[in-house]
């Protein structure tokens, strides 16, 4: 074979397989979902939180953060989530900002309530529940243990 077109075909391959690879990438990655609907809710602080973090119930994706911005009036983090349109939340719903672990990224969990009304398109998730810092909470623990142990009883 001549060897032109041996590298020809080799190129032709890794091409083949990087298109694979990109393909598979965007599938996984959700990139390309622009359905659902929006509703929102307002923290006090979003920890690690991202635009185009997941959004769960139940520990199953069923939307994405679309938006962070700061309320200018109240000072709170306004978090835009797309919701699957197949899934349809009570009006007490709460949602609460929870990590993946020590080096896991953060996500926001629902949590549906009991209500037989639902919310709407572009309404607002009541009841929320702040990120927690585990940086924070760590150094706090490494402190508070430190002063405890510090000093022994008299005899």
């Amino acid at each position: 074979m001549n060897r032109s077109l041996i590298e020809t075909l080799m190129g032709a391959m890794v091409l083949g397989v990087a298109g694979l690879f990109l393909m598979f990438a965007y599938t996984t990655a959700d990139l390309g979902r622009t359905d659902g609907y929006e509703v929102y809710a307002n923290f006090t602080t979003v920890g690690g939180l991202r635009v185009g973090s997941d959004v769960r119930l139940a520990g199953i994706k069923i939307g994405t953060v679309k938006r962070q911005e700061l309320d200018p009036e109240t000072y709170l983090a306004r978090v835009t989530l797309s919701v699957e349109p197949s899934v349809k939340l009570p009006a007490d719903t709460s949602a609460s900002i929870t990590s993946e672990g020590l080096l896991g990224g953060n996500f926001v969990d629902l949590a549906p309530g009991g209500d037989t009304e639902m919310l709407k398109p572009g309404g607002r998730i009541q009841y929320t529940q702040d990120a927690i810092d585990l940086v924070q909470m760590l150094g706090r623990f490494v402190f508070s243990s430190g002063q405890a142990g510090g000093e022994s009883p008299k005899q």
